[in-house]
């Protein structure tokens, strides 16, 4: 059962939801939820959490069901976040860095191709280094930013689990950073839309390779 965390204001949870539904069961769990039992995944989904009023994810970070997911991950759940839910998990604590608005200061939405960098992720598992994907973007603050001592260290530990491919870059994120894990692998933030690429009548289907790895991951202990 993957469960996906509905915030007051969010937009893409349904899309979400629809998705896990494509490879399994999967549940809405509301804001204030603090039990995820019977949970085997989790998905914080991309959006405008709060209205993003005081900075994007800064509000959504402290919802009750955040704390559950903190400890879920730190039990080793795998935990993925989509576009918001990446800027969420970013001000959790629980993956590096921080999200920038876009280098040109305006919102963006198109499809873009990513290749993914690092395949030591559970996320990773029916892709294989240098494999491409076709996934659409729709932000305003999407930029990756670290220090350079930490991007060198995140592409050393092999977390960098996705990049841009070239040229496909579009809000300047540093390094052409599309996508970061924690250290132990189980936490995966993606600024692109995979709940949005999971047909081909929309473009691709590209975006269910993370999903189907997501469903098949063990319940944590």
């Amino acid at each position: 059962m993957i469960g996906v965390i509905q915030f007051p204001g969010s937009c893409d949870e349904r899309d979400a939801l629809a998705a896990c539904e494509r490879v399994g069961e999967a549940r809405m769990v509301w804001h204030e939820e603090t039990d995820l039992s019977g949970i085997d995944g989790v998905v914080v989904p991309g959006g405008f959490s709060y209205g993003d009023y005081l900075r994007a994810g800064a509000i959504a970070r402290f919802a009750p069901a955040m704390g559950a997911v903190s400890e879920f991950a730190a039990r080793g759940g795998p935990v993925l976040g989509i576009c918001n839910g990446f800027q969420v998990l970013c001000e959790a604590g629980l993956l590096p860095g921080a999200l920038l608005p876009n280098g040109g200061l305006r919102f963006i939405c198109r499809q873009v191709d990513l290749v993914a960098e690092s395949c030591d992720s559970p996320f990773a598992a029916e892709l294989e280094p240098g494999a491409r994907l076709s996934i659409p973007v729709k932000h305003m603050t999407g930029r990756f930013f670290a220090p350079e001592a930490e991007l060198d260290r995140l592409g050393a530990e092999g977390r960098v689990a996705f990049r841009y491919a070239a040229g496909e870059n579009p809000n300047g994120s540093a390094r052409d950073i599309a996508g970061v894990t924690n250290e132990a692998g189980n936490v995966l933030g993606l600024m692109p839309h995979p709940e949005h690429a999971v047909d081909p009548l929309t473009g691709s289907d590209d975006g269910l390779t993370l999903f189907r790895a997501l469903a098949r991951q063990p319940s944590p202990a």
